[in-house]
């Protein structure tokens, strides 16, 4: 595995990294077991970048990873590691609402803290954007806890270009997580190139289609019930088949490359720019050695050319959330 720069403020991690919410929620049944053991797969494959957040079981992915560095505390200096603060729930897991204040900054880090039984973490995300509250004011928060010692970079995930401008004038953001991915592109038109402009690295979320594009999921029977994936327009009964499509086409692509389909879409982010690390989720051993994989395939400019040309994600129906969640993005 090798390393690459998130920003210019000297945030280096490993080139693919893993999502660890579906540990925890969202994607189906999971077993704590099995989570560590591909948390140990991941130190084995040099899979080193490990993205978790407060809002994942709510808090129990989160202790989940405090349990592994405590049985395991050799490694915690091994890991770069990510959480977020900003999205709001209760005990039982329903949404609140956003916040960005100050004081909730904060709190919710040393509740991070104290259920990942860490010292710091090393790269801190506003979720998502508080439209009640200046990002000037969070960030200006996230930034004494750069002081404090508590985080050691900042990052945004879903913002838009003005808060990408606002928040980097009040200090440096490192890295901003978006979901970008062959069939999630909206961020070419003006987001990313304002990312290279401000020295911003990019962590796509969900690179994998939320495991569409791997082609493993052939129908909605494939999904357990309670999955959240079944309430996402893209999954919908409508919508599934016809963006089945797309996973053909990169299925046939995969082929001619002899290599999978996660690996193929995992590339091609790679390919796009240096400063890009996908952090694909995974409860599976094997899974999580293929996406590891991905660092190898080379794609010359012809081949990502014809990638871009036959996988068009305008093809793709459905918009990449519910619509009440829609309007919480690219704030």
């Amino acid at each position: 595995m090798i390393t690459r720069k998130l920003g210019n403020q000297g945030l280096e991690v490993s080139s693919i990294g893993l999502g660890c919410m579906g540990m925890s929620e969202f994607y189906g049944s999971h077993d704590d077991n099995q989570s560590f053991k591909v948390l140990s797969q991941a130190i084995e494959s040099g899979v080193t970048f490990w993205d978790t957040s407060d809002i994942y079981g709510p808090k129990t992915n989160e202790e989940l990873l405090g349990r592994y560095f405590n049985q395991n505390p050799q490694i915690r200096n091994q890991i770069v590691l990510a959480s977020k603060f900003g999205v709001v729930r209760n005990s039982q897991g329903e949404f609140l609402g956003v916040d960005g204040s100050p004081e909730y900054v904060k709190r919710a880090c040393e509740a991070s803290l104290k259920r990942l039984g860490v010292d710091h973490i090393d790269l801190y995300y506003q979720h998502r954007i508080d439209p009640d509250v200046p990002v000037e004011e969070t960030v200006g928060a996230m930034a004494e806890l750069v002081k404090e010692g508590k985080i050691k970079y900042i990052g945004l995930s879903e913002a838009g270009v003005s808060t990408l401008k606002r928040a980097s004038s009040e200090h440096p953001v490192s890295v901003l997580q978006s979901e970008y991915s062959l069939w999630s592109r909206h961020l070419e038109s003006d987001i990313l190139p304002t990312c290279k402009e401000l020295g911003i690295g990019l962590v796509p979320y969900s690179p994998l289609g939320r495991g569409f594009l791997t082609g493993a999921i052939k129908s909605r029977s494939d999904l357990e019930a309670g999955d959240w994936r079944l309430s996402n327009p893209r999954f919908s009964e409508q919508n599934f088949h016809h963006n089945l499509i797309l996973v053909e086409q990169i299925d046939q692509l995969a082929k001619a490359k002899l290599c999978t389909s996660a690996q193929l879409a995992l590339a091609w982010i790679l390919h796009k720019s240096n400063d890009y690390v996908p952090i694909p989720g995974t409860r599976n051993v094997e899974r999580l050695i293929e996406n590891a994989h991905a660092v190898s395939i080379e794609l010359s400019p012809k081949e990502l050319k014809q990638i871009d040309q036959v996988v068009s994600s305008d093809l793709i129906l459905g918009d990449r959330y519910p619509e009440a969640m829609m309007s919480t993005l690219d704030r």
